[in-house]
């Protein structure tokens, strides 16, 4: 046989595995409203910069009659490219090819590139769209699952990985994007669960939908499983792209650096007139963040889920960082347990790849209630406490308003290593609001008054005089300076260019055992 010859044997087996499980399957897949996985791979790549891998490969079964249906590829599409010319490894699940369902071989080569992308330090993007395991393999399938979390688990901290529902994602399935750090899904179409609904309604007698049961929306506002819903897969690849702006590419390296563009002016102006005079009214901490980010523009990660802390990421002079601020429009921005988890893990990924902290601080406490408390609001509180004490990036807190008892503390205070703890005129720090501060201190004196209420009044502005101001942490060095809330954007600028060679480092240890 020539070369020619080989040549076009080459070509025709490329189109063949280009092919997926057919025309017909592909039509099907459309219908549903799903992209093929080849598709997805050109929307969330560069264009034309996707290398394939494994593109020849085929299962190794032989029961229930597999072996007369070997299709190249084994339903699932691996290999690198770039997205925003920076180097990213992927899979991406092929429903048309046995359901996307994993096999043996199908899982080897999802294995190659999680490893390939360690060994080269870039993110791993897992685009999932499975049926679950292969049953014909039995438990040589349920290994390949195995296989991945391991991968997943040990892959943790060191490259980021991305999961992408695109379609079911059930059973063990939906562990391994459970461990990796952002899961992206898509409304109408993704779902996750342990069990369906059949198995539920059998079980527990609950009647349920798919998507009631695991949709976008569930996960994204309910459970927290999701970070981010979209309308659709375009959407959905387009936002995964946004995100990769603020990623490093692995923890030894920054995270890459924006243009540095100012807020709008009206919104830096407008910082002034955030914060009501009356404190007990809320106001948005989005108003507030939008004068002083770059373009004004925060990339809200678990925007839907425990809204009352709001996590993201931006750009400050250029400066890629992480935000978390309490949210005074929702629960008056209390901590409770969904957001000190929230919180947590959101504060873990940024130090675990060198990404600056920068926190807005407006917080009454934590939630007090029954349900709070049986909850393990104790527990899961500590998680937010733990997270921002063993975190080692530069790190800087702006306390806007209210900074009230254990919560002062766990929000990044100095005592915790806060690296630079500014805060504005506007900000109140002590051990409880006033009128509760009040009520316990002089609740005989109130008790005897001839007029209780004007006695607790008066006692409320005296305490409001002495603690209800920054000026006393101040003093003690618990804050670095009182700022001009105008002046925010540039003293965190000035800060994290101070920063951006710090080193600390925690006592050594195998890893610290946080309160799960």
């Amino acid at each position: 046989m020539s070369m020619e010859q080989r040549i076009d044997e080459l070509n025709e087996l490329r189109a063949e595995a280009l092919k997926g499980g057919g025309e017909a399957r592909v039509r099907a897949q459309h219908e549903r409203g799903k992209l093929s996985a080849r598709e997805r791979i050109d929307l969330v790549l560069d264009e034309g910069s996707f290398v394939e891998l494994d593109r020849f490969v085929t299962h190794r079964s032989t029961d229930f009659g597999l072996e007369e249906q070997r299709i190249l590829g084994d339903g699932v599409v691996t290999g690198y490219g770039t997205v925003h010319g920076r180097l990213v490894y992927l899979f991406s699940q092929d429903f048309t090819v046995f359901g996307g369902s994993l096999s043996e071989t199908h899982a080897e080569k999802i294995v190659k590139i999680m490893d390939m992308a360690v060994r080269n330090g870039a993110p791993v993007l897992g685009l999932n769209d499975s049926g679950g395991a292969r049953i014909q393999e039995g438990v040589v399938s349920l290994g390949g699952y195995a296989d991945i979390f391991l991968r997943n688990t040990l892959a943790s901290g060191v490259v980021p990985q991305i999961s992408v529902i695109l379609g079911p994602c059930a059973g063990g399935a939906v562990y391994s994007p459970a461990i990796t750090d952002f899961v992206f899904m898509v409304r109408g179409t993704s779902y996750m669960f342990v069990t369906g609904p059949n198995v539920v309604k059998t079980v527990t007698h609950e009647d349920i939908d798919m998507e009631g049961l695991g949709g976008a929306d569930v996960h994204a506002s309910k459970s927290g499983v999701a970070h981010f819903a979209h309308d659709s897969e375009a959407e959905t690849l387009e936002a995964v792209r946004a995100l990769l702006r603020f990623l490093p590419q692995n923890n030894t390296e920054g995270a890459p650096e924006g243009p540095g563009t100012p807020p709008p002016e009206a919104a830096v102006t407008g910082l002034l007139g955030v914060i009501p005079d009356n404190p007990n009214r809320p106001y948005d901490m989005r108003d507030l963040l939008g004068g002083i980010v770059d373009g004004g523009d925060l990339l809200e990660v678990h925007a839907q889920f425990a809204a009352n802390l709001l996590v993201g990421f931006a750009h400050i002079g250029g400066h890629a960082v992480g935000i978390v601020a309490n949210q005074p429009a929702v629960l008056a921005g209390v901590l409770d347990i969904d957001a000190s988890v929230k919180g947590a893990r959101f504060v873990r990924f940024c130090d675990a790849f060198n990404i600056p902290l920068v926190v807005f601080e407006d917080v009454p406490g934590f939630l007090p209630g029954v349900a709070q408390e049986h909850g393990g609001i104790i527990r899961h509180g500590a998680k937010l406490l733990f997270a921002f004490a063993e975190a080692t990036v530069p790190k800087v807190t702006v306390i806007t308003r209210k900074a009230y008892g254990g919560a002062y503390d766990v929000m990044n205070s100095k005592h915790i290593r806060g690296d630079l703890n500014f805060a504005w005129p506007s900000a109140e720090i002590a051990v409880m609001g006033p009128k509760g501060a009040v009520e316990v201190l002089f609740r005989r004196e109130i008790a005897e008054a001839e007029d209780p209420e004007a006695a607790t009044e008066a006692r409320i502005e005296e305490y409001r005089k002495m603690f209800a101001h920054p000026y006393v942490a101040a003093a003690r060095g618990y804050v670095d300076d009182v700022i001009d809330p105008r002046e925010t954007r540039d003293r965190l600028i000035s800060g994290l260019d101070m920063l951006r060679n710090k080193r600390d480092q925690n006592p050594p240890s195998k890893h610290g055992n946080i309160p799960l």
